[in-house]
């Protein structure tokens, strides 16, 4: 097949998917749908593509793929589209979005999900059995982008990163073939998906671990902005002493329904109420009277806390009295002060690239603050400027994700992501 780029229209697009065997729906510029189709869930990507195709199966991806590279055109994969950071202009925009099956095994503790699941359908499947995937903050999340982003959620310092969690995945490669990766087929490309991204191929399944937590002590609970320096030095020392079992973040936003600043403190504790509430008299006790919220104990997959826009993402290996007082101070900005650590720091052996496992806390602000110390580290799942994509791996990861790169994309046809150039 030719990777040549030749003149091409939409028209041509279409009939050359259709050549290829693409069975789904495809959608050209002013016809119903293409608009709603074509849109991220970040507003500032106002993608343009050609033609918008949605796959149905397998094969479907396979005929993207193939026209695509044929026509010489760009291809960009998008689910959900909450990982959708570069315009899919002048090309394929594939929505993986119709393929939503979810299979579940119980005596394994085993998912099965295509690429367009979303965390809501896993929480629902698994809750029967009383099993827990390593989901994010959000049901509508789509899976695989997440995970093979690395994915933190709220049972991480328990059990590690979403992506430490897969044991499988079926993936269509550059040139169109299926491969098999895990621990015993393709192990490099097993390990470069694990954290890596979308930039080896298309993920057409995904298996992964599930764990048993039925119900968790959690919530958000609203304090006064006032002791906003205080609750975070509290922080510091207290998260210093807490059990993997505990995740906490603290959030300067506001009450909901209300203009009022306070501090937020999320909490999810795997376990029974009242060793929660024991672990957490510490931080409580300095930060005032209760404004708002509640912690209770309910349903993991009901348990779903949401997260902090991020235009400012840094890892901080302590929380410095110099940031610290930064952040108290900043007005009108949402900030989120997250405990890492735990598990995410010690994976088992051949764990994937997920960058800067050893950082004891992550740092989001939805706004560009040019006060702060930066370290220069990054998470590839909040990245907001994809060609910051390298500065979310350690050094050593960062080099043999480019020579996986090479093995399985030499040209990089994958490239409309958060790019780790071969």
């Amino acid at each position: 097949m030719s990777t040549q780029a030749i003149a091409v229209g939409g028209t041509d697009l279409v009939a050359g998917l259709l050549g290829a065997g693409f069975n789904g729906a495809v959608r050209l510029p002013g016809e119903p749908e293409y608009d709603e189709q074509r849109r991220s869930v970040i507003p500032s990507v106002d993608s343009r593509p050609l033609v918008v195709a949605e796959a149905y199966s397998r094969s479907d991806l396979q005929a993207a793929v193939r026209a695509a590279r044929h026509h010489g055109v760009p291809l960009a994969v998008q689910a959900t589209g909450h990982g959708t950071r570069v315009p899919a202009d002048g090309g394929i925009l594939l929505k993986t979005t119709p393929m939503t099956t979810v299979l579940i095994d119980p005596e394994r503790r085993i998912a099965k999900v295509a690429p367009g699941a979303r965390w809501g359908a896993v929480l629902d499947a698994a809750r029967q059995f009383g099993l827990a995937p390593l989901s994010g903050s959000h049901r509508d999340v789509g899976v695989t982008g997440y995970t093979l982003g690395g994915g933190v959620g709220w049972l991480a310092r328990k059990y590690g990163f979403a992506a430490d969690s897969v044991i499988r995945a079926e993936v269509v490669t550059a040139d169109g073939h299926v491969v098999t990766a895990s621990a015993e087929q393709h192990p490099d490309l097993f390990w470069a998906i694990r954290g890596g991204t979308g930039n080896f191929g298309i993920v057409t399944s995904l298996e992964f671990r599930l764990y048993p937590v039925r119900e968790v002590h959690a919530g958000i609970v609203y304090y006064g902005i006032d002791r906003a320096a205080a609750i975070l030095r509290r922080y510091r020392e207290w998260t210093a002493t807490i059990p993997n079992d505990l995740s906490t973040a603290v959030v300067l936003t506001r009450v909901p329904g209300t203009e009022q600043r306070a501090v937020a403190i999320k909490v999810m504790y795997a376990g029974a109420a009242e060793i929660a509430e024991h672990l957490l008299k510490p931080l409580f006790e300095v930060a005032g009277p209760r404004l708002a919220g509640e912690l209770k104990t309910i349903e993991y997959a009901d348990a779903a806390m949401g997260g902090t826009p991020a235009r400012h993402l840094d890892f901080l290996d302590t929380l410095t009295d110099e940031v610290i007082d930064i952040v108290a101070e900043l007005e009108d900005a949402m900030v989120e002060v997250r405990h890492w650590g735990g598990a995410m720091a010690h994976p088992g052996p051949g764990a994937g690239p997920v960058g800067h496992r050893s950082a004891a806390y992550s740092l989001i602000i939805d706004r560009e603050v040019g006060e702060l110390p930066d370290s220069g580290r990054t998470f590839v799942n909040f990245l907001g400027d994809p060609s910051r994509a390298g500065s979310s791996y350690a050094a050593a990861d960062l080099d043999r994700l480019r020579r996986v790169k090479r093995a399985y994309d030499p040209a990089n046809f994958f490239h409309l992501n958060a790019n780790i150039r071969p």
